[in-house]
């Protein structure tokens, strides 16, 4: 029997407006993140000019973040442009549950939380490894008044996903944001269909397919069926060479964060079949990039 394939497409995009650029990531070799930028970013909004109005609004918030990552020094957020793709899906979607992989400072979660809650949504899950920066997200959440949606959530993705399964926190995703380390977004992804989390409806959303680039996951969510089928009767691993495709993210990460232990021999369901498209965009500084948006469409017998 012939079995569903998974279908690609990819939509462009308009200009980049050079006015709201981010300044420069710093050069190889220098740390472009976790070195008191976060912090320092903390103090910027809290004693920003205009925090009175700030407080309350996401919006604001989020405009004194870009401001910051414009006139300070460079964060690595989603960014607006790449942020309005996700934004626009979670008011088509309207999702209910939303799980983020990678929460770094907030700015995906106070712009997509905001996104959750004007499109009736409940919950807004961002899991982040590292504990400052969790700390950072739910300052900026609670100065959003967002705490009611935002739920942040400490500790390895796998773990936290697990967890949060495990305590009946999370029983299904209806829309995913992957941001974190890239070379986990397979594993991450196939641990999420392992437990049911996703099944057909449910909508993931991948950041930094292009810049940085992401090849496996690109693949893995673009593959049919019966190639799925096939790779998870092999008798080897799913393992990637995270050097030769992850480069500088994965040694700076390394070495900021310590080693991500990923698990290489999970199946996941490679009877779901996907639809996916590369919607190009653009990072805050204007660099490009792009967005992968999975929709799961159903199951193959």
């Amino acid at each position: 029997m012939e079995m569903p394939e998974s279908t690609t497409a990819s939509v462009e995009h308009a200009a980049f407006d050079e006015r709201k650029a981010y300044v420069p990531q710093e050069e190889k070799g220098q740390a472009f993140f976790d070195d008191g930028r976060e912090i320092e970013l903390l103090h910027f909004v809290y004693g920003h000019p205009s925090i009175e109005e700030i407080r309350g609004s996401p919006e604001n918030v989020l405009k004194a973040i870009d401001e910051y990552g414009r006139t300070k020094k460079y964060l690595m957020n989603v960014g607006a442009d790449k942020g309005k793709i996700v934004s626009d899906l979670i008011a088509e979607v309207k999702p209910q549950v939303v799980v983020e992989l990678g929460g770094y400072i907030g700015y995906s979660a106070l712009l997509f939380g905001d996104a959750v809650r004007k499109a009736g949504g409940k919950r807004y899950f961002s899991l982040e490894r590292n504990p400052e920066f969790g700390a950072v997200i739910a300052s900026l959440a609670d100065l959003a008044g967002l705490s009611d949606i935002v739920k942040v959530v400490i500790g390895s993705s796998a773990d936290s996903i697990k967890r949060l399964h495990a305590q009946g926190s999370l029983e299904h995703i209806d829309l995913m944001f992957l941001d974190h380390y890239k070379p986990a977004y397979t594993s991450d992804l196939k641990l999420c269909e392992h437990l049911n989390l996703v099944t057909p409806g449910t909508v993931l959303a991948a950041d930094n397919v292009i810049k940085p680039g992401n090849p496996p996951y690109l693949d893995y969510v673009r593959s049919s069926v019966e190639k799925k089928r096939k790779a998870a009767s092999a008798d080897t691993s799913n393992g990637i060479d995270v050097k030769s495709e992850f480069g500088r993210n994965a040694d700076m990460y390394k070495e900021r964060e310590g080693e991500e232990n990923i698990n290489t021999e999970l199946k996941g369901n490679p009877n779901l079949v996907y639809e996916s498209k590369l919607v190009n965009s653009y990072e805050p500084t204007g660099e490009p990039d792009g967005v992968e948006i999975t929709r799961c469409t159903g199951v193959a017998e």
